[in-house]
């Protein structure tokens, strides 16, 4: 395959699932301020620290209030990270492929584009039920997009770009969605335990879209182990980091030709080596390490793997 249409599809869809990503990162903060009791302060910098663009909001909007960061992430076009930007890009990618993907993905991604700035520009979300509406739609258009591609490309290389880099974003962002409980609790250590505590769990949860399927394995109980252990070692819930790794790693091998649990490629050898320690890592070990710095380790990891799939397949090698 042309390494340029395998970079197309590959980021066509990485786009997509970041626009929905970002939408759930700003609903940890709206489903908390609709559980948490009546004048519990809401904390709105965690979710910019979480995308690595602090220094960069702070520049632009100064004060992190709950306006300025969904302004900021949802339709700032000059942040190339909000979902506007996301999308715009991710049609960019949808374009130059045109001839190797569906109609109907072109249509769909097209559609899911044009909804976006149409609310940027009528500047409708007046208040919460509107605002939650909108990233409601936003996660629906980017499933719609998923089963539109899954029904209607063939499951070529192509198909198997696609699914590396989806998986790979979704990894990296079940991770950040993590991170974000991790640092709204550094300013109130007090309140570990609680009720508050409690409720910021369960907002986490609902926003990976994980509540009901953390309920349904009979994990009743809230307990931040517990529910990080399923976030991140969980093999067979769908935006689980181990669940994420082990799909780009078929998707991969189907790529390469080679077997499973042997390499040929410095990607195959670096996404083999986060799948092995993922099938083995233990909560008690994330823990023994600590949280965030086993999270902040698996999102460097995952840098990685992206980096390698550009160098093994993007890249244009020198002839000589």
């Amino acid at each position: 395959m042309l390494s340029r249409v395998a970079d197309s599809i590959y980021w066509l869809n990485r786009y997509v699932e970041r626009a929905e990503n970002v939408a759930r990162f700003v609903e940890v903060n709206l489903n908390l301020l609709l559980d948490s009791p009546a004048g519990t302060q809401q904390q709105w910098e965690p979710i910019i620290v979480t995308t690595g663009d602090l220094p960069l909001f702070k520049e632009r909007y100064g004060e992190a209030t709950a306006e300025n960061v969904i302004q900021f992430l949802t339709f700032d076009t000059a942040y190339p990270n909000s979902i506007v930007s996301c999308l715009r890009l991710a049609r960019e990618n949808a374009r130059s492929v045109r001839e190797i993907i569906s109609s109907e993905m072109w249509h769909q991604v097209n559609s899911f584009y044009l909804m976006v700035t149409e609310v940027a520009r009528s500047r409708s979300l007046h208040d919460l039920s509107a605002i939650l509406r909108f990233f409601e739609e936003v996660k629906l258009s980017s499933h719609q997009f998923i089963g539109v591609m899954n029904a209607t490309m063939t499951h070529n290389e192509g198909w198997h770009f696609g699914q590396i880099g989806r998986f790979l974003e979704r990894a990296d962002k079940t991770a950040r969605i993590l991170d974000v409980k991790y640092f709204i609790l550094l300013p109130s250590i007090k309140d570990v335990g609680s009720t508050l505590d409690e409720l910021q769990w369960m907002a986490l949860l609902k926003s990976a879209s994980a509540y009901e399927m953390y309920r349904k394995q009979g994990l009743h109980r809230i307990s931040p182990n517990s529910i990080a252990e399923f976030l991140v070692l969980e093999r067979d819930f769908p935006r689980s980091v181990r669940f994420c790794i082990l799909q780009a790693e078929r998707s991969l091998h189907q790529i390469t030709g080679t077997p499973i649990g042997t390499w040929c490629t410095p990607v195959e050898r670096t996404l083999g080596r986060l799948r092995s320690d993922l099938d083995y890592l233990t909560i008690e070990d994330i823990i023994d390490t600590g949280l965030h710095e086993t999270l902040d380790d698996l999102q460097r990891r995952m840098n990685d793997v992206s980096k390698k799939v550009f160098e093994t397949f993007i890249a244009l090698q020198p002839i000589g």
